[in-house]
C-alpha cells in the first residue's frame, strides 16, 4: 500500500496522542484505554479546505467529549488519513483504518465519489461510517453500515430551485456542471427537475470536467441564452474561476450553487465576481441560534480566530452524533453501534435538529447564503420536504469524485 497518508494531527490537550504516518502512539494513555475512530479526508489537493475544516470541527467535538470524561470510560482517539481528493486513496485509507488500526467507526468523506469508495470498504468489513457532508444519494444506498449527517441532493436541488423561483423570481436558468463529479451531476439533475416543476425553463445546459481552466465556450453559449440565473453545482476551486470568466464575458446575472462552494477560498479565487451570488448550505455562521453562536465562539478560540464554515460544523456534528451513539449502544460492537446511529432522532446539533431516516440519511433544514463583502451571509432557511418518493433507489457503483 502506498504510504501517502497525512501524518495524524496531534491533539495533545484532549487525547494526548501522536502519530507518525498514521501509526498511533498514545502519550499518556495505553492504547487499550482509547476508542479509535478513523477519519479520511482531502487534507491536501485542490479541495484541501474541505478536509482541513472537517478535521478541525471533528477534533473540536472530540476534545470536548474527552474533556468531559470521554465515552464508555475511555477517551476517543482520532486517526486521520489524507485522501488527496482521489477515490483510490479514499479506499486505501479506509482499508488501512479498518484492517490495521482496528477503528470502531469511520468519519468521512466530503466529496461524494470518495465516500462511495470508502463506504464500500466499511460495508465489506461491517464497520459503521458517518459521512459529514456527502450529499449524493448513492453514498448510503444499499449500505446499512453507512450514514450521513447532511441533507441529500434531491433536497438541496429543491432548495436552490425554490429560492430561485420564489425569492429571485427567476423564470429561466442556465446550468454549468462538472460532468466528472457525482456530486455535481446529482445536483444538476435535481435542480433541473425541480426548477421545471416550479414553472421555470432551463435554457442552457453546459458541462465541463473538473480541473478545466477555460470555461469561455460554455459561458458564451450560456450568455446567448440570456438566463435569469446560472446554476453552477461545482466545487469552490472551479466556481471562483467560472465567476471571474463569466463577468469578463459580460454575464451579470446571479450565479447559484450548492454546498460545494463553501470555502474561505471561494472569495479569494472569485473576488468581486462572486459578490451577490448565492449557494445552499448546512448552516450559516451568522444564524441567530444559541448552538451556532456557541460553536462559532469555541471554534474561533481553538483555531486562531477562524470562522467555521459548513464543513467544520458538519465535522463537529458527526463527532457529537458518533459519541452519542456510542453511549446509547453501550459498546463498540459494530452492529450495535450501527443500530444506535440508525436510531438517532431529534438530535439538536449545530447544523440543525437531526434525525436519521430509514435510508440512513439526515432529515434537516437547509439555508441559503449570499456572498457579501467576501463572506457568506444568511438569507433564508428551507425546511425538509415531506415527500421523499423521488429519492433514487438501487445499488451504488464506485465513481471518481474528480
Amino acid at each position: 500500500m502506498r504510504r501517502t497518508f497525512l501524518k495524524t494531527l496531534a491533539f495533545a490537550a484532549a487525547a494526548g496522542f501522536a502519530s507518525t504516518l498514521g501509526l498511533a502512539a498514545h502519550a499518556s494513555l495505553p492504547i487499550e484505554d482509547t476508542i479509535k475512530v478513523g477519519h479520511y479526508a482531502s487534507m491536501t489537493g485542490k479541495e484541501a479546505t474541505f478536509g482541513l475544516s472537517t478535521d478541525n470541527g471533528l477534533r473540536l467535538a472530540i476534545n470536548e467529549i474527552n474533556a468531559n470524561g470521554g465515552v464508555l470510560g475511555k477517551k476517543i482517539e482520532i486517526i486521520t488519513y489524507d485522501t488527496k481528493g482521489e477515490s483510490k486513496e479514499a479506499g486505501n485509507a479506509v482499508s488501512r483504518l479498518v484492517t490495521q488500526d482496528k477503528v470502531a467507526a469511520v468519519i468521512g468523506e466530503v466529496a461524494s465519489g470518495l465516500s462511495i469508495a470508502g463506504g464500500a470498504v466499511c460495508q465489506q468489513y461491517g464497520i459503521p461510517m458517518i459521512s459529514p457532508s456527502s450529499t449524493n444519494p448513492r453514498v448510503t444506498i444499499g449500505r446499512d453500515f453507512v450514514f450521513r449527517v447532511c441533507f441529500i441532493d434531491p433536497f438541496q436541488g429543491y432548495v436552490v430551485a425554490k429560492f430561485s423561483t420564489e425569492n429571485l423570481k427567476a423564470k429561466t436558468a442556465a446550468i454549468l456542471y462538472d460532468q466528472s463529479a457525482p456530486y455535481s451531476k446529482g445536483l444538476r439533475d435535481e435542480f433541473k427537475k425541480n426548477f421545471e416543476k416550479m414553472g421555470g425553463k432551463v435554457v442552457a445546459d453546459q458541462a465541463y470536467s473538473g480541473g478545466d481552466p477555460d470555461f469561455s465556450a460554455q459561458l458564451t453559449t450560456i450568455r446567448a441564452s440570456t438566463p435569469d440565473v446560472i446554476f453552477v453545482p461545482g466545487y469552490y476551486t472551479e466556481v471562483g474561476n467560472i465567476a471571474v470568466q463569466a463577468r469578463k464575458l459580460g454575464v451579470t446575472v446571479p450565479l447559484l450553487g450548492g454546498d460545494g462552494w463553501d470555502s474561505e477560498q471561494l472569495s479569494k479565487i472569485g473576488g468581486d465576481a462572486i459578490e451577490g451570488c448565492y449557494y445552499s448550505n448546512h448552516y450559516a455562521p451568522d444564524q441567530p441560534t444559541d448552538e451556532i453562536k456557541s460553536f462559532v465562539e469555541k471554534y474561533k478560540k481553538a483555531y486562531s480566530g477562524q470562522t467555521p464554515d459548513g464543513l467544520a460544523a458538519l465535522g463537529y456534528d458527526a463527532g457529537l452524533i458518533l459519541a452519542d451513539s456510542l453511549k446509547r449502544a453501550g459498546t463498540t460492537d459494530p452492529k450495535k453501534l450501527r443500530d444506535a446511529i440508525a436510531a438517532t432522532s431529534s438530535f439538536k446539533a449545530v447544523t440543525g435538529t437531526i434525525s436519521i431516516d430509514k435510508d440512513r440519511n439526515a432529515t434537516k433544514a437547509a439555508v441559503m447564503v449570499q456572498m457579501t463583502k467576501g463572506q457568506p451571509k444568511f438569507v433564508a432557511k428551507v425546511e425538509p420536504l415531506a415527500d421523499k418518493k423521488d429519492t433514487p433507489k438501487g445499488d451504488p457503483k464506485p465513481e471518481s469524485a474528480k
